[in-house]
């Protein structure tokens, strides 16, 4: 029995509700045969398919459809309308009607024969479903946070390493020169040695109270969406504001960490390191369905002493309402990483890149001995990393790194402990209930493919 088969029947047996989410176009293309009329030959095309067709999963779509040396083919979705509208996007930009849509992600990666997927999900569903594309042999441009929780961000990060399959994650900003630029002059020393980094986050979502039950929209699965979470009734939260819900999402806190904590630790050399000690308070919303920290701060230590604080962007701004931060607009006080040093400040979001002394940032390239990896365009350097075999410039140890510094934060808001991290064995060494914390239980019949 084929791998595909075994995968399929290990995740559940769906009876009808499998032939109810099969795809709508059924017929199977060969990578190998496929074409269109260019410069590419069809051979070499990198055929791609896409699982959650929201507004991320559509963007990300885009870039590679404007890409030559791709060919998008079938969309994976819970919810009939977007899958119908984008295959619209899909058959439009070919001139033709052969993408092929399915409601199941199971029957999507048993049927579509892919060299590369694009995984844009509500989080609770990422470690399912990048470790299914993994043992697929697909390389992967997931989005980012990697992970709900720490055990389920280890999962995927050793079911691509053990497939082989090349990793992106969307962490698009170290493709940006504004960023890059910044890092890089952190690393080269032009601040001296560094004292303390500040990174703000998005302040959090007010609660909405609980909505009442309503109908599930006509062609969503409903189950399907909640997947591993629990089951719930349907109450209007679908798309997009699932982040404020802890079965979901941590909030503005995880969404965000893979951007900002992500360009922190690169200016700091800190791809491969994490906070020894941690620390962290946050305000919770006392009534309704949103339950996500409103507000939030996390101090975190690191092994060589450099502190590093993470707060929602108003903390900051607050903070720094004493005249001496630079007239940058007020949308920029509070927001990304800062890193303080012995010669200055230089902080970079956005909008743009600042430092206490502009003459910080005027240093030539040339004289800048540190060199970081260099990719103008986040989706080409995908590409061209499943060409090459080489890791890209986000891969999925880098994006596991960044954002546990958001979920050990997490953990530390709600025990309210100061916790003391092995990131060898990736547990907390003070405290049993902080270690329980770094997973989560799944709904049957779901659970992480074995690898």
């Amino acid at each position: 029995m084929s791998k595909s088969k075994l995968s399929r029947r290990s995740f559940l047996k769906r009876g009808a509700a499998v032939t109810a989410g099969a795809s709508l176009f059924p017929t199977v293309v060969p990578a190998s045969v496929l074409g269109l009329n260019g410069a590419v030959p069809p051979s070499d095309r990198i055929v791609m398919g896409l699982v959650g067709s929201g507004g991320m999963g559509n963007y990300d779509m885009k870039q590679f459809l404007q890409k030559k040396e791709t060919r998008v083919v079938a969309a994976c979705d819970v919810d009939n309308r977007r899958l119908i509208s984008t295959k619209a996007r899909i058959d439009k930009h070919y001139g033709n009607n052969d993408a092929r849509i399915y409601k199941d992600f199971i029957d999507f990666f048993d049927n579509e024969k892919l060299d590369a997927v694009i995984l844009a999900l509500p989080d609770h569903w990422h470690s399912i479903i990048a470790v299914t594309a993994a043992n697929k042999g697909l390389d992967i441009y997931g989005e980012k946070p990697l992970s709900r929780t720490i055990k389920e961000g280890r999962a995927i990060v050793d079911a691509v390493q053990k497939n082989n399959v090349i990793w992106q994650t969307g962490s698009w900003q170290r493709s940006v020169p504004n960023f890059k630029r910044a890092a890089e002059l952190v690393r080269n020393g032009v601040l001296g040695k560094i004292t303390h980094v500040e990174v703000g986050l998005p302040d959090g979502r007010q609660s909405i109270g609980t909505p009442p039950v309503k109908p599930v929209p006509e062609g969503v699965d409903w189950d399907l969406w909640l997947g591993p979470a629990p089951k719930v009734p349907f109450r209007g939260v679908l798309h997009f504001n699932w982040r404020w819900i802890l079965d979901y999402s941590g909030g503005q806190l995880t969404d965000w960490a893979g951007h900002h904590v992500d360009i922190a630790h690169w200016g700091l050399g800190f791809d491969d390191k994490s906070p020894v000690k941690i620390k962290g308070k946050g305000i919770y919303p006392v009534n309704g369905i949103y339950n996500v920290p409103v507000e939030y701060l996390i101090e975190a230590e690191y092994e060589n002493g450099l502190p590093m604080t993470i707060a929602n962007a108003r903390y900051f701004v607050d903070k720094r309402r004493n005249g001496l931060w630079p007239k940058v607009g007020a949308q920029n006080y509070g927001m990304g990483p800062v890193w303080f040093g012995e010669n200055g400040w230089i902080q970079v979001n956005r909008s743009g890149l600042w430092a206490s002394d502009p003459e910080l940032l005027k240093v030539p390239e040339e004289e800048l001995k540190i060199k970081l990896y260099d990719s103008k365009d986040h989706w080409q350097n995908f590409l061209d990393c499943i060409k090459t075999r080489k890791k890209t410039i986000t891969p999925v140890e880098t994006a596991h790194n960044s954002i546990s510094v958001a979920l050990t934060g997490e953990i530390a808001m709600m025990t309210e402990q100061e916790l003391l991290w092995d990131r060898k064995t990736e547990t907390f060494t003070n405290s049993d209930y902080a270690n329980r914390l770094l997973s989560r239980p799944f709904r049957e019949p779901w659970r992480i493919p074995e690898i």
